[in-house]
């Protein structure tokens, strides 16, 4: 077996995760010397340049960027494997998350998997897209990509989205269209997509990356167009349009998550409309290699019995 220098392989990954020869040089307790020789000894060995040298400027090559990710990889699955033998139960993650799936349905949660499994050690790196999937990153993944080969996928949850407004809102509406003497009731007749323009609709931008099209989408899915009169509040993300109807600003569209957990989602009401969906599947992503490890298959296992139990994911058949 031909390997590389193996004393380097830890000072090559600090340099590049650090972006720095000194900041290494001070996690690793060594001088930025005996860095810059580790660093030469593996070039040499290579026959590549792993990093850009301009002035104090410090970056990966494409090399550099691609060993990395394997190095990486190799010192966790390292790392993890003598835990195991030595006896550590405790089992570090990074879990890199959504914000508004982290913070409406996954924060809430996070009691009950640590009281079930307290050898679970859980960092989440909130993400507002969706990440490059690499053990650079993260661990493991909330993610709508498949498209990583080297990575194995859960599914969670398929997302539609639906209108809700404030209890108060729903109220107003009811008596504007002439409903109020009506008795409230489960199978409320339908609101037809003409008597919901009369409000203003908020919008969250970033779900179809474009102002207004998470509602044309939804006028769209009943063969109609949104109309141009309607009174469209645009907002960067979802969280910020539910906050406006939860402050009686007008009809939001929200998803299943978004409203499965917290006590708020009592100030809401789900309208008797139609839903959308949006294309996007939400995926629980881990490292087919880092398949054994035992941190990563009991999140695996919670996050997809937690799913189901919230309604997310419907039980599987057979």
């Amino acid at each position: 077996m031909k390997l590389p220098p193996l004393k380097a392989l830890p000072v090559f990954e600090a340099v590049a995760r650090l972006n720095s020869f000194s900041l290494a040089a001070d996690e690793l307790a060594v001088s930025q010397s005996a860095v810059s020789h580790q660093i030469k000894q593996l070039e040499t060995y290579l026959g590549e340049q792993l990093f850009w040298r301009s002035g104090r400027t410090l970056s990966l090559t494409d090399q550099g960027r691609q060993y990395l990710d394997a190095v990486s990889s190799a010192l966790l699955q390292i790392e993890r494997a003598s835990e195991q033998l030595v006896g550590h139960e405790e089992a570090r993650l990074r879990l890199s998350v959504f914000s508004s799936f982290a913070v409406r349905w996954l924060v809430p949660r996070l009691p009950y998997l640590q009281r079930l499994h307290p050898q679970l050690d859980l960092a989440l790196e909130m993400s507002s897209g969706n990440p490059v999937l690499s053990d650079r990153v993260a661990d493991c993944f909330i993610t709508i990509r498949t498209d990583a080969s080297a990575f194995s996928y859960d599914k969670l949850y398929e997302e539609r989205l639906f209108p809700v407004c404030s209890q108060d809102y729903w109220k107003r509406i009811r008596r504007e269209l002439g409903r109020d003497d009506l008795p409230e009731q489960r199978d409320e007749p339908p609101l037809s997509p003409e008597e919901l323009a009369r409000f203003p609709l908020l919008s969250t931008h970033s779900i179809f990356d474009r102002a207004g099209g998470d509602w044309q989408a939804w006028y769209a899915a009943v063969g109609e167009r949104l109309p141009g009169a309607a009174r469209v509040q645009h907002f960067s993300h979802m969280l910020l349009a539910l906050e406006a109807a939860r402050f009686h600003q007008g009809v939001a569209l929200t998803n299943d998550y978004m409203l499965s957990t917290r006590r708020d989602s009592e100030d809401f009401v789900r309208l008797p409309a139609h839903s959308v969906a949006t294309g996007d599947t939400f995926y629980f992503a881990w490292k087919t290699s880092r398949r054994q490890e035992r941190g990563i298959q009991t999140l695996r296992r919670w996050l997809v019995d937690e799913a189901i139990r919230s309604r997310l994911l419907a039980v599987p058949s057979g």
